[in-house]
């Protein structure tokens, strides 16, 4: 395979080599193409995490009786004044 770099990104690898971290322009891209896994991953659980907790709270919701706004505003603000 064959990449096209732009100047800043041939820039950027350069100062990373200058800098006498890492030995090759490989090893950068190697490194980088890891944490941009990671990244994927991470972000692929975190909306898994998220819809697992919509889907508790529609199933809680279903169950629950459902109160006026007043109400529900009114015990937040219980629970701030007590947390004080």
């Amino acid at each position: 395979m064959s990449i096209s770099l732009t100047p800043d990104q041939e820039r950027f690898i350069q100062t990373k080599l200058q800098a006498g971290k890492y030995r090759s322009a490989e090893e950068v891209l190697e490194i980088a193409l890891r944490l941009l896994d990671e990244y994927d991953r991470s972000e692929a659980e975190w909306v898994e995490e998220v819809r697992a907790k919509i889907d508790a709270a529609i199933e809680a919701s279903e169950n629950t009786a459902p109160i006026d706004g007043e109400t529900f505003v009114n015990g937040i603000l219980e629970r701030f004044q007590q947390a004080k």
